[in-house]
């Protein structure tokens, strides 16, 4: 049996402290993160652009207007989740690889789970509360179909960015937690709204 010394043991400690003082200093968290909250600002404005360019379907298919921020929120609160959880694991050493990583898949597997059982309940959330405001409704089928199209493709979308943004940047020097979760909260604001849009139009289609 080895013993360590009480040197050995205070150079842990100063390694430790090293290293967290570097990890959580003001500097570092505000060096990494803001250029990403920067871009996460120029984001939201393109999402907007999108959302403006989405007139004509705001007009047919009434009570759209009131599950699009819905869809944007509820897909940037569940993208975000996971990259959150990802760099969790990463940092844990629970997560080196994509291939053969139960706890990668599994992640993936109930953010994606979550995405459509939510987007079925803003379907029918949103047409109830159109109609007992007084308003008119494209109907529980149309919203719902709109709210599962938009919901399940970005979320496949941003799962796989999410992934691929937690591996990258730890490989590359970066800590996880300041970057993935501002990244896809703006990724996901655009995907979302571009999904919402495409989906709008595949039902009028129908």
């Amino acid at each position: 049996m080895s013993y360590r010394s009480h040197a050995d043991e205070d150079d842990d400690v100063e390694i430790k402290e090293e290293y967290l003082g570097d990890y959580a200093s003001v500097r570092s968290i505000v060096k990494e993160a803001l250029p990403f909250q920067i871009l996460a600002t120029i984001g939201g404005a393109v999402a907007g652009f999108i959302f403006a360019g989405m007139t004509n379907e705001l007009q047919m298919i009434p009570g759209l207007i009131v599950i699009a921020p819905a869809v944007l929120g509820m897909r940037g609160n569940i993208s975000c989740t996971l990259g959150s959880r990802l760099g969790s694991a990463i940092h844990m050493g629970l997560i080196t690889k994509i291939e053969n990583n139960p706890e990668l898949t599994n992640n993936i597997y109930g953010s994606l789970l979550l995405g459509l059982i939510m987007s079925i309940a803003l379907g029918i959330i949103g047409h109830t509360m159109t109609v007992l405001l007084g308003f008119e409704s494209a109907g529980i089928l149309a919203l719902t179909s709109i709210a599962v199209l938009a919901g399940v493709s970005s979320g496949i979308i941003l799962s796989v960015i999410a992934v691929l943004l937690a591996l990258g940047m730890f490989r590359f020097g970066f800590d996880p937690d300041n970057v993935v979760t501002p990244s896809i909260a703006t990724i996901g604001d655009i995907v979302s709204m571009l999904m919402l849009f495409l989906s709008a139009k595949v039902v009028l289609m129908l």
